[in-house]
């Protein structure tokens, strides 16, 4: 008797564009260009009207920032040039320009660690506004300001209520958001940054969506920055089952390797090894699950573990460190991009 899997109704929880698209492929309504800057990867996809339609992502533009490390000085500062340089493109193409006022936007909740992205940004964010409001600022410098809006769980208001209010009595000419993010991949997890012109659903990636922040919703250009902090337990376990396979296959393709027989197991590097197993030999180790793809296995996980509400959010055990680092970061790129005369020793 051949047994059937129901997958339907099933969701897996990113918000990173690139987990959803695979952008090695030609898909209908997307554009995507993917280049190197030394060991960082920089993917830029450009979704049309076509594509929202096709793929259920909001069509602009989304660039992703992809490195393996920024805690220290020189990954950090490489990762940081290269958010500078990705922001300033996006800048110029949604037409902002020097003399553009800017409201930064924290989002998130600041008492919870992998949710407290937004607000540790802000507290390296140079605003401006009160200074322009005085009459004296020297040249090189934007009238910024910056508002942290706090979560809806804490303040019991929508998150995007609170932002038009604070819009409509700064009218800036644009936005800038920033926010933890999910994905749904292990590699990502604070690894990544994601800008895009497409605006935000805040709580998305947790199957929490608040009301949309966007250009649509506010009539200015917003753009969003994003760090996956946080994955769910249905990519925990299904990436286990990749990196296992990729275990057995580095195993099969080495068994006369006699170098390997010096080197224990914890130091064997089979993320080398791109060779896949054959659907036979998966279906030896693992049996029928052994034959799903990798988009049904993480489904039929996400089932088993759904209904007994075991789906829980993991976050690496070095959060706390990874988003002061990050925090840093962005906070600087953003100065940079934003203040020609910026100088962080000022």
């Amino acid at each position: 008797m051949k047994h059937e899997i129901d997958l339907k109704n099933t969701t897996l929880r990113t918000d990173i564009i690139v987990d959803t698209i695979d952008t090695s492929k030609e898909n209908k309504g997307i554009k995507s260009i993917t280049r190197k800057e030394e060991d960082i990867t920089v993917e830029e996809v450009i979704i049309d009207q076509e594509g929202e339609k096709l793929y259920g992502k909001k069509s602009g533009i989304y660039k992703t920032i992809s490195f393996k490390d920024i805690t220290d000085k020189t990954n950090h500062k490489k990762v940081e040039n290269v958010l500078i340089q990705e922001l300033k493109q996006l800048l110029r193409k949604v037409g902002i320009d020097k003399k553009s006022t800017c409201l930064i936007i924290g989002l998130g909740n600041h008492k919870s660690t992998p949710d407290s992205l937004g607000p540790k940004v802000l507290d390296h964010i140079l605003v401006t506004r009160y200074l322009f409001d005085l009459g004296e600022v020297e040249e090189g410098y934007r009238n910024t300001s910056s508002f942290k809006p706090g979560v809806t769980g804490v303040t019991g208001i929508e998150t995007k209520k609170l932002i038009e209010g604070v819009v409509n009595v700064s009218k800036p000419d644009f936005l800038i958001l920033i926010d933890a993010l999910a994905s749904s991949s292990i590699d990502r997890v604070n690894k990544t940054i994601q800008i895009t012109d497409a605006g935000i659903m805040p709580g998305s990636g947790v199957g929490n969506d608040r009301e949309e922040i966007s250009s649509d919703t506010f009539g200015i250009p917003v753009i969003v920055l994003g760090v996956p902090t946080i994955v769910d337990a249905v990519t925990i376990v299904s990436d286990t089952f990749k990196y296992m396979m990729r275990q057995f296959s580095y195993k099969l393709e080495n068994l006369d390797n006699k170098k390997l027989k010096f080197v224990d197991n914890l130091h064997q590097n089979y993320l080398e090894n791109n060779k896949e197993l054959s659907k036979e030999n998966k279906e030896k180790v693992l049996g029928m699950v052994g034959s799903l793809e990798e988009e049904d296995l993480k489904k039929l996980i996400f089932e088993v573990l759904s209904p007994i509400d075991y789906n829980l959010m993991v976050t690496p055990k070095e959060v706390d460190f990874i988003m002061d680092k990050m925090s840093l970061l962005i906070g600087t790129a953003i100065n940079k991009v934003l203040h020609d005369s910026y100088n962080p020793t000022n």
